[in-house]
Order: structure tokens, then C-alpha cells, then sequence
């Protein structure tokens, strides 16, 4: 029963902090930021935001995790006015790697494909 409220929760996260990113965050560091998933702990105290960014650019990625730092209260702050929770989670942001990963893997597909 609280691994199904946790998966809830999680998707709930993720739907909310989509959409105040969208409309509510006005730092252009953040322009173009994807969430890919949260994890959160068994005690709903601390989730982890798993983003994407468009830009290769380490300089990129620099800036979109400072942006994304600035802007956690104000996040953590609207979620817990939008969520129906007893105490709103920490929140802690991580670049998701499976992106890079992926395409990283699609290159080798058409460097293969290439080859023959």
C-alpha cells in the first residue's frame, strides 16, 4: 500500500513541477528543462527531480543546475500549495543521464550502419 502512495506521489511531483517550470519560473537558465522522473523516499520526506536539457554544452548544464538550485524554493513552495501532503518533500535535482546515454547508444547504431 505505501509503495502505491509513493508511485502516486511521484507522478504527482513530476506533473506539478512540469508545470510550474512552465508558468510560474521565469529564469531563463531553466528555458527548455525536461522532468524525466522523481524519486522519492519511503518516508515522503526527500525527492530527487531527474531532468533533461536540450543542450550538450557543459557550460549548459552548469547553468541549468545553478538556475534549477535558485529556483527549488520557490518549486518547493508552490508544491506543497498544489499537493495534499502533510509536509512537502525536499527536493534535490539531478541531471538524467539515460538521455545522453541513449543517444550516445544511437550513434554507435549509425556509425555500425554506416560501416556496412
Amino acid at each position: 500500500m505505501a509503495q502505491y502512495r509513493v508511485g502516486r506521489l511521484e507522478q504527482e511531483i513530476q506533473r506539478e513541477v512540469t508545470d510550474i517550470l512552465l508558468k510560474r519560473v521565469r529564469d531563463p537558465r531553466v528555458e527548455g528543462v525536461t522532468v524525466t522522473g522523481v524519486e522519492v523516499t519511503g518516508d515522503l520526506q526527500q525527492a530527487t527531480i531527474y531532468y533533461s536539457i536540450l543542450s550538450d554544452k557543459a557550460s549548459s548544464a552548469e547553468k541549468t543546475a545553478a538556475g534549477l538550485k535558485k529556483a527549488t524554493g520557490l518549486i518547493r513552495s508552490e508544491l506543497g500549495s498544489r499537493l495534499s501532503i502533510y509536509k512537502t518533500p525536499e527536493l534535490t535535482f539531478e541531471q538524467d543521464g539515460s538521455v545522453r546515454y541513449g543517444s550516445r547508444i544511437d550513434e554507435l547504431l549509425n556509425d555500425l550502419h554506416h560501416q556496412d
